[in-house]
């Protein structure tokens, strides 16, 4: 189901959902873009209006961050969980490894890409590649990755490029690329060649992920947290104070929300 979420399209699908869809696609050959949403990629959409159209033209838009579904709840919208887009990675490899459909990766360094790939194979070892290629191409070769990514008859493509670098280059060539399923997986490669640790499952619960990300890498992380986090908290509280106080004054259409379930 497609929502509005603070002027931004999300869908509110499960895990299980999503990988239909996407199974689904790549049965049918027919094109699917998801976009995993965070909190840092909402906040550069207020700013940046054609990353804001590249999103809002993507068939899937999901919630990737605790902050995007815990606002969505706490806004009234029936949002039940985070589809996590390295956890979508790993289901949707599973799947390719048992129903023999073939990905394409496509980012990060070279050495990172190989080790990515080398532990995708070490989980799934019926896994075949239909490609690969590092996310350090020039302008002038783009074409030539456009061409190889159409030549390997993908049936699903994993892009781990920097936002909006990886919107653009999909609304540029998305047509022409052959792949049925297309996804961003942000800094899922690092994670998978395990040269970025995963925050522990009870931090992921409690929408910690990102101090951890801070503790790993100070020097990067630090001032782009503080700044979105505190963007993003200031939009939603003036969302929050202005349903309520239109609730307050009884305008027409306007239900107040149930619990939003915040840190269940």
């Amino acid at each position: 189901m497609r929502a509005s979420f603070l002027g931004c399209p999300i869908d509110l699908l499960t895990m299980a959902e999503t990988v239909d869809l996407a199974r689904g696609a790549m049965c049918s050959r027919r094109r699917l873009q998801h976009v995993a949403l965070n909190v840092a990629k909402f906040v550069n959409m207020r700013s940046d209006p054609v990353l804001a159209a590249d999103v809002a033209d993507s068939d899937v838009v999901g919630i990737d961050g605790m902050g995007i579904l815990w606002g969505a709840r706490a806004l009234g919208l029936p949002a039940t969980s985070r589809v996590a887009g390295v956890d979508l990675l790993a289901e949707l490899l599973a799947v390719c490894a048992q129903e023999g459909f073939k990905p394409y990766f496509l980012g990060a360094t070279p050495a990172v890409l190989i080790q990515a790939m080398q532990a995708a194979r070490a989980r799934y070892p019926s896994l075949v590649f239909a490609g690969w290629c590092d996310g350090y191409f020039k302008r002038e070769q783009e074409n030539d990755v456009v061409r190889d990514i159409q030549s390997s008859a993908a049936d699903c493509l994993f892009i781990g490029m920097p936002t909006p670098r990886k919107e653009r280059f999909l609304a540029a060539h998305r047509d022409d690329l052959g792949v049925p399923f297309i996804m961003g997986v942000g800094g899922a490669f690092d994670i998978l060649a395990g040269t970025v640790q995963r925050a522990p499952a009870q931090i992921q619960r409690l929408g910690l992920e990102w101090l951890y990300r801070i503790y790993q890498e100070p020097g990067r992380m630090w001032w782009r947290y503080a700044t979105t986090n505190t963007l993003f908290a200031g939009v939603l509280a003036q969302a929050l104070i202005k349903q309520a106080l239109r609730y307050r004054l009884g305008a027409p259409g306007v239900v107040p929300p149930g619990p939003s379930r915040i840190g269940g």
